[in-house]
């Protein structure tokens, strides 16, 4: 049995290729069993070619360690809230594989600025030093991109090679296999790929883009922090410290 392991930048997904057909990759356990039939299929092991090229070739956004970041901080039977994003940041410096959130030090975009205005409004929460969401991720928010990876300065570079169907079996899963989640859908764009989402077991709430074109349109107001809360706490879960 001949065994080659790849290495993509970074150490970002080892891929272990036995007899051509069999695949590891490397993300949290309980998502790797949830997700396995998806890294069996052709379209993934396209998708790994390509992101591998774009890495070795290009300067691509996160950190070839991070593109699984939001699976990796947040197990999938500890996901209590889903917040879906489009694609990372795709300046230096931003992404880390969390949505919305930046690494510590970086000026927050637009976007997170209104976050961090509304979660002020509904919850008296002071905006915080550090746009890094990983103390969300860690309570079980799942900052989840629908894209999750990205050519620098160039948003939306890696749509329609894969990430999308694989993000959308990664939903799925938490669709079918949990009960009494949290899913954020802010934009249209959130609102389509969460569609199918089972509102007689979930919490499904729905507002304007948080983006400085749209927020003033409804998710300023859109209490969506405490409403979340008053979810878990009525059904004896914890709530999120946001």
């Amino acid at each position: 049995m001949i065994q080659e392991e790849r290495h993509f930048p970074e150490k970002s997904i080892i891929l272990q290729h036995i007899d051509g057909e069999y695949m590891d990759v490397k993300i949290e356990a309980s998502w790797k069993e949830k997700l396995r039939e998806e890294f069996e299929k052709e379209y993934f092991l396209n998708l790994t070619r390509f992101v591998r090229e774009e890495y070795r070739t290009r300067q691509v956004f996160p950190p070839g360690n991070r593109i699984f970041n939001a699976f990796d901080l947040c197990p999938f039977d500890r996901v209590r809230v889903v917040i879906i994003g489009q694609d990372p940041y795709h300046n230096i410096g931003q992404a880390h594989g969390l949505c919305f959130s930046v690494t510590d030090g970086t000026e927050f975009p637009p976007s997170l600025v209104n976050i961090f205005k509304e979660l002020n409004r509904d919850l008296g929460i002071p905006v915080p030093n550090s746009g890094n969401l990983e103390r969300w991720a860690r309570q079980g928010v799942l900052l989840l991109n629908a894209i999750l990876t990205v050519r620098a300065h160039q948003a939306l570079s890696h749509q329609n090679r894969g990430w999308e169907r694989f993000t959308d079996a990664a939903i799925n899963a938490l669709n079918h296999h949990r009960e009494n989640l949290v899913f954020m859908l802010w934009g249209a764009y959130a609102q389509n790929k969460g569609a199918s989402i089972d509102q007689s077991k979930h919490l499904v709430l729905k507002t304007v883009h948080p983006s400085p074109l749209s927020a003033s349109r409804g998710f300023f107001g859109c209490s969506h922090f405490s409403r979340c809360n008053e979810w878990l706490t009525a059904r004896g879960l914890e709530p999120v410290a946001w």
